[in-house]
């Protein structure tokens, strides 16, 4: 079969104290699960190629050098909504702007609006959103989103920025949205939620991405699938929800693997 690619994890802080606080304190569960021990545990698996996200200025710079010198591994530089009022500084959005011509940099995100916690004031969100698409501009990078139930306010910011190319990260909205992504030619990233989500409609909306706007993601170490709820989620177990969704959408797993692989390697370059 085709080998598999995680669009979307965060390893770079398993093992290690530095990076966000929250994944951090999540691979902190489980000290068997290094960088090393998961990149290899998911090329053994079948999935080659890893995208490591960051979330922070910090968090992107661990993942630049983690993935300098390793196979099978390459780095996003984000500001996650939930952290725009902190990276507000200008001496902070410098440092990071430096970031994005380091070696493997092969996206800008993960980046975009999050109303539903609201963590940072939704002016900070924006303002720190509308900064990456910019920079993602200038670097000719394309861009991973995290968009929860602030696509009105998305999609008149998206709109003003002519030539985006990107992904809609840990796809859950509905079909109405969908439809907006897939004509502004995004790309859809599924995850383990799919395993386990129990709505009719939100399945269906799995079933209605495009194949050739598939991407496969877990962002580990959240979002484990179902079978394995309960324990810390892997880039291996892309895997998993590569199966199932094939199955959901009666292609075969060939077909998907296939698929979704070609769209990674089209919009990330790797």
């Amino acid at each position: 079969m085709t080998d598999l690619i995680d669009t979307h994890c965060h390893i770079q802080s398993a093992g290690n104290s530095a990076g966000e606080r929250t994944t951090g304190e999540i691979w902190a569960k489980e000290a068997s699960l290094t960088g090393d021990s998961l990149i290899a545990n998911a090329v053994a698996d079948g999935v080659a190629k890893m995208i490591c996200v960051g979330c922070d200025t910090g968090d992107s710079e661990l993942a630049i050098d983690f993935v300098r010198e390793r196979e099978h591994v390459w780095a996003s530089i984000g500001i996650h909504p939930h952290e725009a009022q902190v990276s507000l500084d200008q001496d902070v959005l410098s440092a990071f702007k430096g970031l994005v011509d380091k070696p493997k940099v092969i996206a800008v995100g993960e980046c975009g609006l999050d109303y539903y916690y609201n963590h940072s004031p939704k002016e900070a969100q924006i303002t720190v959103l509308e900064f990456q698409i910019q920079l993602a501009l200038e670097a000719g990078l394309p861009l991973i989103f995290h968009v929860r139930e602030a696509f009105d306010d998305f999609w008149s910011i998206f709109d003003k920025y002519p030539g985006i190319r990107g992904v809609l990260h840990s796809y859950t909205d509905n079909q109405a949205n969908l439809d907006e992504a897939i004509k502004r030619n995004l790309y859809i990233g599924v995850n383990g939620i799919a395993t386990f989500a129990k709505n009719v409609s939100q399945l269906d909306v799995y079933r209605a991405v495009p194949l050739q706007k598939l991407l496969l993601e877990t962002d580990a170490p959240f979002l484990t699938p179902t079978p394995y709820r309960g324990t810390i989620n892997e880039p291996k177990r892309v895997g998993t929800t590569a199966a199932f969704l094939a199955e959901l959408r009666g292609e075969t797993l060939e077909q998907l693997a296939a698929a979704t692989t070609q769209n990674a390697q089209q919009l990330f370059g790797i």
